[in-house]
């Protein structure tokens, strides 16, 4: 059409909602350049989240909405991301080489929150995300098993432990450090202590994002994670059910207390489907999730099925993203993984590397 025009492409663009940043791709400053040439008009897009497997959705859903509402036709659409830092708490100093953490908790223990955090570490990193994932769990570490990692991380220095890695996941916890059966009886000040380290004295390499698996409930763990680590928003895992409801509240005003943003909810066990005659029931409640994030102003991020095969994939070390990576379940945690990190990327920027060092020196 002849009455193209750059104009008139931005404000189609302007029209159109993307459905993980639930504003406009203009609006989100995601469009970088528009190009009318006669008929062909050329749109680069520079995602705020990692979007390589949604890339090809995006491209034909833009260029369905130009051809809709201007005419468009003859329409090229390259998408690129690009992941920066966000802000953290007040005095809190940022880990260097890792650009944001965010924790992934519960208040009850049982909903699937380890489960989880591994396969929303692996979407991100699927998506084209560079992705660590550390186990804050001192007691009971699970993630060397559901990473599919056995041994201990190697020491350039003496000083600092590499990340073990398996998936395109770098990857720490206490559990390669100890015998898989050895119980840790250790006070709380040994166990704050320990995450410190674990976090501090690993060479993290040039993280997007670093997802801690934080254990069950809101005591020293989550307290030293508030005061000392630069958190810039965390996940809430939580069953429909109304028990763990209850605790997940907790779970969450506690974050909110201490002013890290709550990225969203993840509903987990939301509904069973039998395997043999495929009746669906919603054995843990139903909407409870989603009643929990309109109470506190959040967003649901996903609902997760109660499925045997998640299960029995982590527990194989082989989760359910690397395992099967077109089932549906891969499908919800990569979309969690994506409105996670859409609802991150709308969080205030982090200036402090745009300040110079000041040295007083005497001369």
């Amino acid at each position: 059409m002849s009455d193209l025009t750059q104009q008139s492409i931005e404000q189609a663009l302007d029209q159109f909602e993307d459905p993980h940043l639930q504003k406009s791709l203009m609006a989100a400053k995601a469009v970088k350049s528009v190009a009318v040439t006669g008929t062909a008009v050329t749109v680069d897009l520079e995602m705020p989240y990692p979007c390589n497997v949604y890339k090809q959705t995006l491209v034909d859903t833009v260029k369905s909405e130009l051809a809709t509402r201007c005419g468009a036709q003859d329409v090229s659409v390259n998408v690129a991301h690009k992941i920066i830092a966000h802000s953290v708490q007040h005095g809190v100093k940022r880990l260097e080489n890792v650009k944001n953490i965010i924790a992934v908790a519960s208040g009850k223990g049982g909903v699937g929150k380890s489960t989880t955090s591994v396969n929303l570490a692996l979407a991100l990193a699927s998506e084209g995300a560079t992705v660590g994932l550390l186990d804050a769990d001192i007691y009971g570490p699970s993630q060397p098993r559901m990473m599919g990692l056995s041994g201990q991380p190697e020491s350039t220095d003496g000083k600092t432990l590499e990340p073990m890695e398996n998936y395109g996941v770098q990857t720490m916890s206490i559990g390669f450090l100890i015998d898989e059966e050895s119980p840790m009886i250790w006070r709380g000040p040994m166990v704050t202590q320990a995450l410190e380290q674990l976090l501090n004295d690993t060479r993290w390499r040039d993280l997007d994002y670093l997802l801690i698996d934080l254990p069950p409930g809101t005591g020293d763990t989550q307290l030293t994670l508030a005061q000392k680590v630069p958190v810039s928003g965390a996940i809430i895992v939580t069953t429909p059910q109304d028990i763990a409801l209850l605790d997940a509240r907790k779970g969450l005003k506690m974050f909110e207390k201490v002013d890290i943003p709550i990225l969203g909810i993840v509903e987990n066990m939301s509904t069973h489907i039998c395997s043999n005659c495929q009746h669906e029931e919603p054995i843990f409640g139903s909407g409870g999730g989603q009643t929990m994030a309109s109470e506190a102003g959040v967003n649901l991020l996903g609902a997760l099925p109660l499925e045997l095969r998640i299960r029995e994939q982590a527990d194989g070390g082989r989760p359910t993203v690397v395992a099967e990576p077109d089932c549906r379940a891969s499908e919800i945690y990569r979309e969690i993984a994506r409105k996670a990190a859409a609802r991150l990327a709308q969080q205030a920027k982090d200036y402090s590397s745009k300040f110079p060092n000041i040295v007083i020196q005497s001369t």
